[in-house]
């Protein structure tokens, strides 16, 4: 600690992201990166966008690739608003729309930088628990707030909430933006998007770091209602006027535009996802539904911590959360290559003798 930090500094609890180690052989199935590369396009782009045009500053609006993100989903650019990936994106919408004087909802297990967000920022908010099948009940969020956010599919669960489910809630809830972050709802799980031009305050978080592949170029983006777009334009235009740089600006294009290799990527995950769920099962596991590309897992004798422990051992890394102490027993699993499942699958076998 430093006597010259500022008061808000000392209060805050930093997200902590998954752990990215430097082993050696290393089946990496921790922070749910796609196991597949980016499409070719997405290369090629960035290579053409190479020259010396990098020493002027880049468009402010993005307005290309916000262009690009619009025909893939069927609203107009003014719908669209882009960061520096879906956490910038976030803190940006946790700014804009969800600073009011009634706390913000959202699920006790879900992604961390949530609390994280409303520390920073100094929101009041709310937890509310999850079902015991930790399944998100909408019912429950029907109370005075000032905002609800929560990942579809929900996470660390990957646990899908019906898009009825979804459209019930926008139906009671009318005073105050629904956030519905869609990180993982490509690998099997249906998109509330569609429901935007129905709803003036529902906004959609994406990200290209997933489903796209692009963890490393870091994009991301929300959709909306004009109004809800403009307000985040607001706070990103008093933050950082330019968020997206000339290549990853051409990159997630490039991206957005391979409709057939993105189908191919996410029906190759959401494949090796079923046989692996198949396989830990017939371990002794209990896997909760996903809809995401990554499962969660616990198993009858094992605890989560002893297990990830001895995967680590063997290069296998896993996520293991703590807390809550009702999912410390879980373990999430990111689903990589069919080879990668079957390295994890052997040794969990050799393991649980």
């Amino acid at each position: 600690m430093s006597k010259f930090w500022s008061d808000v500094v000392h209060k805050l609890t930093p997200y902590v992201p998954g752990e990215q180690p430097k082993l050696d052989n290393l089946v990496k199935l921790n922070t749910n990166e796609n196991p597949y590369g980016p499409s070719p396009k997405v290369i090629e782009a960035i290579k053409l966008a190479t020259t010396d045009a990098l020493r002027l500053y880049p468009d402010p609006n993005s307005d290309a690739l916000k262009a690009a993100i619009a025909n893939v989903h069927g609203l107009t650019a003014q719908q669209v608003f882009v960061g520096n990936g879906s956490d910038e994106v976030l803190a940006q919408v946790f700014q804009a729309l969800l600073k009011h004087s009634r706390p913000l909802l959202f699920p006790d297990i879900t992604y961390s930088f949530y609390p994280v967000y409303c520390g920073l920022y100094d929101i009041e908010y709310q937890a509310i628990p999850l079902a015991e099948d930790f399944t998100i009940n909408i019912d429950d969020y029907d109370v005075p707030n000032g905002g609800i956010i929560f990942p579809n599919p929900n996470a660390p669960t990957g646990i899908p909430l019906a898009l009825d489910e979804i459209e019930r809630l926008l139906k009671i809830n009318t005073q105050s933006v629904v956030v519905v972050d869609e990180a993982y709802v490509d690998f099997g799980t249906e998109s509330a998007v569609h429901l935007i031009n129905t709803y003036p305050n529902l906004l959609v978080i994406h990200t290209l770091s997933k489903a796209r592949s692009l963890a490393g170029l870091r994009v991301g983006y929300a959709l909306g209602a004009k109004d809800l777009i403009e307000a985040l334009t607001r706070v990103k235009d008093s933050f950082n006027s330019y968020p997206i740089d000339s290549l990853a600006s051409a990159g997630a294009i490039a991206a957005m535009q391979d409709k057939a290799y993105f189908k191919l990527t996410c029906s190759k995950v959401m494949a090796s996802r079923d046989a692996l769920v198949s396989d830990l099962t017939q371990l002794g596991f209990t896997v909760l539904p996903s809809g995401a590309n990554f499962i969660f897992a616990k198993h009858q004798i094992k605890d989560g911590l002893a297990l990830a422990a001895l995967l680590r051992e063997r290069h296998i890394i896993v996520r293991h959360f703590k807390l809550p102490s009702r999912i410390a027993p879980y373990i999430r699993i990111t689903v990589g290559t069919d080879e990668q499942s079957k390295l994890l699958i052997n040794a969990l076998s050799e393991l649980l003798i």
